[in-house]
């Protein structure tokens, strides 16, 4: 392309600021293109012999490169101002427009972060929006910022079907491949979509991103798909410009990767030529819709002015590598072609670049002045909505007694015998499907096997084809949790153990849980993460299968996290947490303690304490709401969860036994949001706390419930408050696990301590 270095003076590009650079290479270009034009064609002719691009959508398309060009300059104008603070820009991406032009606005978007010219131009498809005006409010962290409210610099629209995405590395690829296969099994089971049956799904991503493991995971998870014939209308993006931050991409290096892989469909273009671009994508872009198959376009692009406005290329690049690639920016291109095309004259081109400056410096001095996030509230609004009424009314409506007799035939689970906690969950689960339509439950061996544990028992017969086994791979899982739920469905993931769940944790940590944060509430995707885990399996498992720890979980904003002890608990509690994602798009984490499933017993054998009575459907527990056992208790208070309570429970009766004095125990049941004005009121009233806590030492609840103690209720002394917790280590196999997990003997003796018995 040395054509593009005409007018190009050397003493410019030796300039250290290399957004000054590109910018003077385009006026330079154009004021030295002294070459005559043929005959200007007509707006519906092509640009070039046998192309399909015509004029008129050309120069639409260069509007949205110099746009989105020019949102990069002044991004960086505006950080040396003060104004703003983003500056990743889109420059040498511009092509990515072509994407929104060949696609529809309703095809949903999860999108690269180099996206400027791709949201320029899909804007045009919806009237009433200006993009650039947007883009600067994002720039500004402006609270009037439509996406984000000022949270976040992100290429987003609920109009334009943009789900916000922030800086990732890959991790909105799993949901993008999710959203593709439930837009096909919304068809299937009659769950109507929020967009037309024959959308696909545009994902976009940079070529060092993907080598990542998570992109790798929805790669695979695509062809595996394929590789059944069943439907998966995505079309991955790979905009490849050869280098991420500073490590070069080996070259061919996403050629030779993807080109031959089974079950995705290769396409690619010169991403620098919006006409081969338009061209390519127009073919991809039909191929995915048409034959509801992934697909792969690969666009060969260069990154301009650095990774970002602090990168100083020159670090790790030699100048005449910068050079070059600058040589080979897209605008150039395209004004080579409006020039060779007779299109536009040169000063025409320059007008129109200059008119796109002016409209975008106008926008960012506007953006400049609007109001920022000033308070704490202001920030975190979005972040977990919570409209109790409405959840708690939606968790105790029923399903219709038709719904419930086909799923449980003529007798109802509310008149059966009490059972253990697994069957409870089981019954539960029937309830919430016969209740809800659009509600899904997948994951490893939940369908004809009924879980590990039998827990999802009969449910795969019941509702054929919202009950499914997936393959062996948890960020699939949790990606195709949150692509279910943008298309409208309630998915019911299940995690088939704790520990399991770190493989993925990024997918509810950094994308599902903070959807609604990023999108100023306005995109939601509300689930129910069934997890089983906790420890006190005897004899099996060691720490994948027996792992005591959710510390990652109680890290993440939003999240809510829900653990029963009991049946009864677990079938009310599960429809509040279906409600709650179904009314506030929450995202909830349901820990089922394994060592619990089958527990009959309480004080001795055969004693069938811990069996429950299944609850009339129209019965639920609010979130926060606990369980006191022995409110009349006024010696000792315990707070526990999960393997603790009926630990506790046992302990109490000795201790009572021993000495006369009464524990009250209470069951916290929703571990996160943590209710502490509940506990800070019995602690109030009896003075003497224990906190029994299955978790580690180091990162356990008891280390909140504890803090929460000290602020809310300073009249307790240090003396008054301890705690027992496991060892901070991996749980062991067989009976090892007992020295690291807290024992009941050691609940014993830590009420005798507080109780004034050695």
């Amino acid at each position: 392309m040395a054509v593009v270095k005409q007018g190009i003076a050397r003493t410019a590009t030796r300039n250290i600021n290399r957004a000054e650079v590109v910018d003077a290479n385009f006026t330079a270009f154009c004021q030295g293109w002294d070459r005559g034009a043929p005959r200007r064609p007509r707006l519906d002719d092509a640009v070039r012999p046998g192309e399909a691009l015509t004029v008129g959508d050309f120069l639409e398309l260069f509007e949205s490169q110099m746009l989105s060009r020019h949102l990069d300059l002044e991004a960086r104008a505006m950080r040396l101002r003060g104004e703003g603070f983003y500056t990743i820009g889109s420059s040498g991406h511009e092509c990515n427009a072509v994407l929104a032009r060949a696609s529809r606005h309703t095809d949903p978007a999860y999108l690269h972060y180099r996206s400027g010219a791709f949201m320029m131009e899909r804007a045009r498809k919806v009237s009433g929006l200006d993009p650039v005006y947007d883009t600067a409010l994002s720039l500004a962290a402006s609270a009037e910022d439509p996406i984000s409210g000022g949270r976040h610099k992100v290429w987003g629209s609920v109009p334009l079907w943009v789900a916000p995405q922030t800086s990732t590395i890959a991790s909105h690829l799993p949901k993008a491949m999710g959203a593709a296969v439930a837009i096909a099994q919304a068809k299937r089971v009659g769950v109507e979509l929020p967009v037309p049956r024959d959308s696909i799904i545009l994902c976009s991503f940079g070529d060092a991103s993907s080598n990542h493991a998570t992109a790798q995971t929805a790669f695979n998870a695509a062809a595996w798909t394929d590789y059944q014939k069943l439907p998966c209308p995505v079309l991955f993006v790979c905009e490849d410009n050869g280098i991420g931050i500073s490590v070069r991409s080996p070259g061919g290096w996403v050629e030779a990767n993807f080109r031959q892989r089974p079950g995705l469909q290769y396409f690619q273009a010169d991403g620098l030529d919006l006409v081969d671009t338009a061209e390519v994508a127009e073919e991809a872009i039909a191929h995915c819709r048409s034959t509801r198959r992934p697909t792969f376009l690969h666009l060969k692009l260069v990154r301009l002015l650095g990774h970002a406005g602090t990168d100083a290329e020159t670090e790790y690049r030699r100048i005449e590598d910068v050079e070059a690639t600058e040589a080979a920016d897209p605008l150039l291109v395209s004004a080579r072609t409006c020039l060779e095309s007779g299109i536009l004259t040169a000063d025409e081109v320059l007008a129109r670049y200059e008119a796109c400056r002016a409209r975008v410096r106008e926008a960012t001095g506007r953006a400049s002045t609007t109001r920022k996030l000033v308070t704490r509230d202001e920030v975190m609004t979005p972040l977990a909505p919570y409209t109790p009424g409405a959840v708690m009314a939606e968790a105790t409506r029923p399903a219709d007694a038709a719904s419930r007799e086909r799923a449980f035939g003529s007798t109802l689970p509310e008149t059966l015998p009490p059972r253990h906690l697994a069957i409870q969950i089981n019954r539960a689960l029937h309830d919430l499907m016969a209740k809800y339509p659009e509600m899904n439950l997948f994951g490893e061996d939940v369908a004809q096997k009924g879980g590990v544990y039998t827990v999802t028992s009969g449910l795969f017969n019941a509702f054929r084809g919202r009950v499914f086994n997936t393959l062996l791979d948890e960020t699939t899982i949790l990606g195709m949790a949150q692509g279910q739920a943008a298309m409208g469905m309630l998915p019911f993931p299940e995690i088939q153990y704790l520990a399991y769940f770190h493989n993925a944790c990024d997918q509810i940590r950094g994308e599902a849980c903070s959807l609604q944060f990023f999108s100023d509430d306005q995109y939601r995707n509300g689930m129910v993460m069934r997890v089983a885990g906790l420890g006190y399996q005897k004899g099996f498992g060691g720490h994948f299968h027996n792992d005591n720890s959710f510390t990652a979980l109680r890290d993440i904003p939003a999240l809510i996290i829900a653990c029963p002890s009991r049946g009864d608990d677990a079938a009310m509690m599960l429809r509040s947490c279906a409600a709650l994602a179904k009314v506030d798009g929450r995202v909830v984490a349901w820990l089922e303690p394994i060592a619990l499933y089958m527990t009959k017993d309480l004080y001795e054998d055969r004693d069938g304490l811990w069996l429950t009575e299944y609850p009339a459907p129209d019965r639920a527990i609010a979130l926060g709401e606990g369980r006191a056992y022995h409110e009349d208790a006024e010696d000792l208070l315990v707070v526990t969860y999960g393997n603790g309570v009926p630990m506790s429970l046992r302990a109490a009766k000795r201790i009572e036994g021993e000495t006369g004095k009464r524990c009250r125990v209470l069951d916290l049941r929703w571990l996160k949001p943590l209710n502490r004005a509940w506990v800070a009121e019995h602690a109030r009233t009896i003075g003497k706390v224990l906190v029994v806590d299955e978790g580690r030492t180091t990162g356990g609840i008891a280390e909140e419930i504890i803090a929460c103690l000290v602020e809310d209720v300073p009249a307790l002394k240090a003396a008054e408050i301890a705690r027992v917790a496991g060892a901070d280590c991996y749980v062991p196999l067989a009976n090892a696990a007992n020295l690291v997990l807290p024992q009941e003997d050691e609940v014993l003796a830590a009420m005798r301590r507080l109780l004034g018995r050695a």
